[in-house]
């Protein structure tokens, strides 16, 4: 497959690995992880200054959810750029955001690097911000987007052991499977950002400040709030069990999923499988 981003600057890995592996996956399933985080995204915008006529750089917009939303709030005067590194899920977007009747733009490139003017209020993402190989240079680069003053808005997961919507079908799995090696704390994903005091070393580092950090727990729908059966395969394909099941030996498959069904039993509702998280929302002040 040809990667539409050149893979050669400072997130080369994840450039191929959004547009080749993660991508269409999240294509995909978009309506059960939208459905998912929705809420999550939802909290970052209360805490946003959103109004007609602002300009918004949302950044890891991924398949759009939160870019049409955006928009929506916006309007009139106000507009909208949702940046990518993935082709396949920007396609999803302007997809999307034609058949919403919502007017935004999309950028196919990468946040840390690309020549931004400062020409926006508010640099918003909702989990989009965690994949860098220097965050550092990333939000330094976002914060020359933002006029003076602008807003930066975010939300990204704590602690892996602090979600146990992760933890619980990893551990059914790991009944079957070996453990994985560890990343270091501080390597671009999921949980990159859950130290807050380091990441209000990196943010006041890149020149922003009025730094929040504003713990959000929700209980979240997972699966797309269809049928037990229906959110094993969503978590088998996408988060740390998916991650194992990826290596390992297809023979095991049955067991591994009988046991993540097994585990998740205990979080049946009326309303779909429902589990604990845990986030951030941050915002600061460009400097």
């Amino acid at each position: 497959m040809t990667t539409p981003v050149a893979p050669s600057g400072p997130n080369a890995e994840q450039i191929q690995y959004w547009n080749e592996t993660a991508g269409p996956k999240w294509v995909a399933l978009q309506a059960m992880i939208d459905e998912q985080i929705r809420p999550l995204g939802r909290a970052a915008m209360q805490r946003a200054e959103l109004a007609p006529g602002v300009r918004v750089l949302d950044v890891g917009c991924g398949c759009g959810d939160t870019t049409v939303e955006l928009s929506r709030r916006v309007t009139p005067g106000g507009s909208v750029c949702g940046i990518d590194i993935s082709a396949p899920m920007l396609e999803r977007a302007r997809a999307s955001a034609h058949a919403a009747g919502v007017e935004t733009h999309f950028e196919l490139a990468d946040a840390q690097t690309h020549p931004f003017s400062p020409a926006f209020d508010l640099c918003f993402s909702r989990f989009g911000v965690m994949f860098f190989t220097d965050p550092t240079a990333a939000f330094t680069n976002l914060r020359r987007a933002l006029r003076p003053g602008g807003q930066l808005a975010f939300v990204c997961w704590q602690s892996l052991g602090e979600n146990p919507w992760m933890t619980v079908p990893l551990g059914a799995a790991l009944q079957h499977l070996p453990m994985p090696p560890l990343p270091a704390p501080d390597a671009p994903g999921p949980f990159a950002f859950a130290d807050a005091d380091r990441v209000r070393g990196i943010l006041s580092g890149a020149g922003f400040g009025e730094l929040v950090f504003e713990p959000v727990r929700e209980e979240l729908t997972l699966g797309g709030g269809g049928a037990l059966e229906a959110t094993v395969d969503f978590l088998l394909q996408l988060g740390p069990a998916a991650a194992l099941m990826r290596e390992a030996d297809p023979a095991l498959r049955p067991r591994v999923v009988a046991a993540v069904r097994e585990s998740l039993v205990p979080y049946v509702t009326a309303n779909g499988v429902r589990m604990p998280s845990a986030a951030w929302v941050v915002t600061g002040r460009a400097g």
